[in-house]
């Protein structure tokens, strides 16, 4: 018992240092962002390479937010908006389309599926075309509901894909107790599924956050006025005809994915459990 007690000990140890090597191997290109953010452009050039600022070099994120073309605070609210707009419509509209394809048969289903998997296939060049032909026709080219319709098709079919194992999971025997307490088809799927279903409702509305967030060819596609622009357009305000400045950057990029960052902080366990419950039955 004492030696299968030692080799489990040796292994748990091995696998520590393992993880621990791996996490230090995928944080490393944060932390050289991070690190060049601060350095000054001759020390980021420098042979060899620096691993640490010799010289600290804060303008960089103090450029972050001077006023001129491009406003970082003003960016910040675009990008909120335009992500909570596609949150928004992608968790409204998946929410019901999955329990209708999770509790019904219908013709047409497994069509319709195929479908979902298969705009989450289709590369954005593809679709910049058609979508810029009708924002120009429905006269919202230009304006932030073109970027919110445009990120919405990326989270809807995520979501459904996500929420229909959720919804087809649910024993039908909680949704007829429901009708038997008096309540409706609609009363029974607002009261009683959605809240079962409330862990896979949160990591929709997380991604599609965040695939809104990271957005950048709808963003610079369907907006021309820089301020209404996202906050991932900003990235071209520092590559400039002769060159890129590099410490403008990295500091921009440092900046950029701090919601991210907090996101993944504090809805972890929604993530985590979102991703597991619920899918084991398709």
């Amino acid at each position: 018992m004492d030696e299968e007690k030692r080799i489990s000990g040796k292994k748990n140890i091995m696998l520590c240092i393992i993880s621990v090597l791996l996490l230090c191997i995928l944080l490393f290109p944060l932390y050289w962002a991070l690190i060049t953010s601060l350095k000054t452009e001759q020390e980021i050039f420098q042979n060899p390479p620096t691993f640490y600022p010799h010289v600290l070099n804060t303008q960089s994120y103090a450029a972050q937010v001077e006023t001129g073309d491009f406003n970082m605070f003003r960016s910040f609210g675009n990008s909120f908006l335009i992500s909570m707009g596609a949150t928004l419509i992608a968790v409204l509209l998946a929410v019901p389309a999955s329990y209708g394809i999770a509790k019904y048969r219908f013709k047409g289903r497994k069509v319709m599926l195929l479908s979902f998997l298969v705009t989450q296939m289709l590369p954005v060049s593809v679709l910049l075309t058609p979508m810029f032909i009708m924002f120009k026709n429905m006269h919202v080219y230009n304006t932030w509901i073109s970027a919110v319709l445009a990120d919405a098709t990326i989270g809807i079919p995520f979501s459904i894909l996500i929420l229909k194992n959720y919804f087809a999971s649910i024993p039908k025997d909680l949704e007829e107790a429901a009708y038997l307490d008096g309540c409706n088809r609609f009363t029974a799927f607002v009261k009683v599924l959605i809240p079962i279903a409330r862990p896979g409702v949160m990591v929709c509305a997380i991604f599609s956050f965040l695939y809104a967030w990271g957005d950048l060819a709808y963003g610079m596609t369907f907006i021309l006025d820089q301020e209404k622009r996202p906050i991932t357009a900003g990235i071209f305000n520092f590559m400039g005809q002769y060159g890129t400045k590099w410490s403008y950057l990295t500091a921009f990029a440092v900046v950029t994915i701090i919601p991210v960052a907090l996101i993944f902080i504090f809805m972890q366990k929604y993530i985590v459990s979102g991703m597991t419950s619920g899918a084991v039955k398709g």
